[in-house]
């Protein structure tokens, strides 16, 4: 077995969430109490009591799940799984990932996903920019299908998160429309996402230039392993490299299903872990590739089936 672990974004939050692996491991409360200093906010009481509406708010909801991708990361390197060959992360999953890779301490990574979360909560009006996902449709067909629909409104597809599943994003009313027209063009759903924010369009140009320019004040180390990057799938060469790609991260599209195909063909990983809330990268990895397992963990029940799935296997140099 060789591992790569993975981190999941926004969307997988939920009141009461890491709960179970808090009780057991202490390190999930410390990993809150460090970040709830960095954002302002009592990070862990917000996630335990919600409510959920408040918690799908984008500037609450990037530094939750930051910060839960952390903890649970900790945690695995505390009982003792062993390190993975590669890591990588789902849209913002991708900055806890660059902490586990030691790119970014922990503190700075607050400071990025913070101004991050700000940036994109300020990039179109409020109830003007959105996602919709559409699902039963070839990657090529719904990027004929945003072009065709884009006019003065924006709609662009962002997410390729696994064959026959693609989000999109842009303004409201043109997705709306375009969310009518997907199924008759033969998408087997499409509907709109609770998002308000039009993530990785074109919309968010200058929101991720603003971030460029404080990302250009922090220190970013060489991976101390490899790290799968969303905008093109592959491990940067040197870290500057991965400063480039990471600078236009914010506008540029997911590739996860490439990222996680990376992981598998070059990586030969057998094995995903993905550390954070819910089972939404497990769900995707079963659609990439059924033969590729995928373990989450989110609780201590899930970090004690993941424990044993590795001893038994054993790990691979």
């Amino acid at each position: 077995m060789t591992i790569a672990v993975v981190f999941p974004g926004q969307g997988s939050q939920k009141t009461g969430m890491l709960k179970e692996l808090a009780d057991e491991h202490a390190v999930v409360k410390e990993v809150f109490a460090e970040a709830s200093d960095a954002f302002g906010q009592e990070l862990w009481a917000l996630s335990q009591n919600g409510p959920d509406e408040a918690l799908a708010d984008t500037r609450v909801t990037q530094p939750l799940m930051f910060t839960s991708g952390v903890a649970v990361w900790r945690t695995l390197q505390l009982v003792g799984v062993p390190a993975p060959v590669a890591v990588a992360g789902h849209s913002l999953g991708e900055f806890a990932a660059l902490v586990a890779a030691e790119v970014l301490s922990f503190a700075d990574g607050c400071q990025i996903v913070k101004r991050r979360a700000e940036l994109m909560a300020q990039a179109v009006p409020d109830g003007e920019g959105g996602m919709a996902a559409l699902l039963g449709m070839d990657d090529a067909d719904v990027l004929s299908l945003c072009a065709d629909m884009t006019g003065e409104r924006v709609v662009e597809a962002v997410n390729f998160n696994a064959p026959g599943q693609v989000a999109i994003s842009g303004h409201v009313d043109a997705l709306e429309l375009t969310v009518v027209e997907a199924k008759t063009r033969g998408a087997r759903k499409a509907i709109m996402l609770p998002v308000s924010v039009p993530n990785h369009s074109s919309l968010m140009q200058d929101a991720g230039k603003q971030l460029a320019e404080l990302m250009a004040s922090i220190t970013f180390n060489e991976p101390s392993v490899p790290i799968v990057q969303n905008a093109s799938a592959s491990a940067p060469q040197d870290v500057n490299a991965l400063m480039a790609s990471l600078k236009e991260h914010v506008y540029n599209p997911v590739q996860w299903t490439r990222t996680v195909e990376t992981l598998r063909d070059q990586f030969n990983v057998t094995t995903l872990i993905e550390a954070g809330p819910g089972k939404v990268l497990t769900g995707l990895s079963k659609r990439i590739d059924r033969g590729l397992p995928c373990l989450s963990v989110d609780s201590a029940d899930t970090l004690a089936a993941a424990i044993e799935s590795v001893n038994t296997a054993g790990i691979e140099a």
